[in-house]
């Protein structure tokens, strides 16, 4: 029986599948079904009853469709999930099904647990939409330091060292790999320390000319240079007792990295064309996904700005380092995601050792860029192996493949324990749903549920 009381519309000119359909949501979903043999039938129901979802045959008749039933409820309950049927299926017809609302779009012949499965995930969605709405502005953002993911010792050591540094006036670095998340600790360090209620701002060094990035700094005079038709405050003195993060610091010339120096040890910032000093009070952290003890070495770094940034250091661990932390970023990545379409994603077994085991050159945010481009083209909310990128689904060419993350890596056991304790959560311990999101027997997951109990070891 299902978890929820549900009114369901089922619409469909051949009486069979009406009466089929009507069947199965009744015995097997325990929902309420109500049928309509045809769309004016089915709007004039939609006057009498408001409805959970609506499972539509696209073909109905010569005059109104399955799509004006789509576009009607979308008008009249919005809050509707409507699931569309057709044995005539087209990229034409799906993709304006889509765009016109359509929670999913079956083809026939339908199986019947495919139609009860997406009828409980756009009952789910429903519930999804509806508790987003409920929540303040305040509720739906989260802090930078929610945003790093991840329980492995090496994210722990980071969070620490957050905490510790946080209420410093000394300077940060933070190295690692492009994607690692580094503005993301530069925010972190902001709001949990004395100047959280000032201003953060970011520059990437490396996304500047040198004059572009002199007066993106500190700022210019009027005159100073041609198409100076103004004064410009600079970075510095806009965030005056506040933080300011340069992001790829190794980028610097340098010429400006002996202005930065000299920002660094006066507290004071002179716009181009200016010889007029402006005290500030700013905290600054800096990055670099760069070796900066070797370009120092190779005299491309100024030695006596490379200590003064790295009063502290934090490093950044690669994700291939962390692969246990793969399945939290993964859940952590669709809800965020699932939350801004109003939507539920899961992903399955097999894909999800996919994701732990492939070796993410381009770190957290290839992880994040990937699902983003999966979720974009899943209507199912089940996320399979076949729909992630072909690079996922072999061993990596250079050696980045399973061979290479033994160190660390959770055993199979392991990732089955915790992809099945994250479906049961999704699901709110609802071993029904549970079973079918992973194509199990109920007996199967209660063995598997018994397993993953903890057990006490003989006295």
């Amino acid at each position: 029986m299902a978890q929820q009381s549900a009114n369901i519309l089922v619409v469909d000119d051949d009486p069979d599948t009406l009466d089929l359909l009507s069947e199965v949501l009744h015995a097997e979903g325990g929902y309420g079904v109500v049928t309509a043999a045809g769309a004016p039938e089915a709007l004039e129901a939609g006057k009498k009853a408001h409805f959970d979802v609506i499972l539509s045959d696209i073909r109905l008749g010569p005059e109104l469709n399955g799509l004006d039933v789509l576009r009607a409820f979308k008008s009249i309950q919005p809050d509707s999930e409507v699931i569309l049927i057709t044995a005539f299926g087209s990229m034409e017809t799906a993709i304006e099904a889509v765009k016109a609302g359509a929670f999913d779009y079956l083809s026939k012949p339908f199986k019947i647990e495919d139609v009860l499965v997406r009828v409980r995930r756009a009952l789910e969605n429903r519930k999804l939409v509806r508790e987003t709405r409920g929540l303040n502005p305040q509720q739906v953002c989260q802090s930078p330091l929610s945003t790093l993911v991840g329980r492995s010792p090496a994210m722990l050591e980071v969070y620490k060292k957050i905490g510790m540094i946080a209420d410093s006036r000394a300077t940060v670095l933070i190295t690692g790999e492009s994607g690692t998340g580094k503005e993301l600790v530069a925010r972190a360090i902001h709001v949990n320390g004395p100047r959280s209620g000032q201003r953060f701002l970011a520059v990437n060094c490396g996304a500047f000319t040198e004059s572009l990035l002199e007066s993106e700094l500190f700022g210019h005079v009027r005159g100073s240079f041609t198409g100076a038709s103004s004064n410009k405050l600079g970075i510095f003195e806009d965030a005056d007792g506040g933080t300011v993060f340069l992001d790829e610091v190794s980028e610097m010339s340098p010429a400006l990295q002996v202005k930065l120096l000299r920002t660094l040890e006066e507290q004071e910032v002179r716009p181009v064309g200016s010889n007029q000093p402006i005290r500030i009070d700013v905290r600054m952290i800096a990055a670099s996904n760069q070796n900066l003890a070797e370009r120092v070495r190779e005299g491309k770094f100024r030695e006596d700005l490379f200590y003064r940034l790295r009063v502290i250091e934090v490093d950044l661990p690669a994700l291939r380092e962390r692969s246990e932390d793969i399945p939290l970023l993964v859940e952590h990545f669709l809800q965020k995601l699932g939350a801004e379409v109003g939507r539920m994603f899961t992903v399955s077994a097999d894909a999800l050792s996919a994701l732990v085991t492939y070796s993410w050159p381009g770190n957290v945010r290839e992880l994040e860029n990937t699902l983003e481009s999966i979720v974009a083209l899943n209507r199912s909310g089940m996320i399979t192996l076949q729909e992630l990128p072909a690079k996922l689904r072999v061993d990596d060419e250079e050696g980045g493949g399973v061979e290479n993350l033994f160190t660390g890596l959770p055993s199979l056991e392991e990732l089955d324990r915790r992809y099945l304790a994250y479906v049961l959560k999704v699901t709110k311990n609802n071993k029904s749903q549970a079973a079918d999101i992973l194509g199990i027997s109920r007996n199967t997951l209660y063995r598997m549920a018994h397993r993953r109990s903890p057990r006490r070891e003989p006295s």
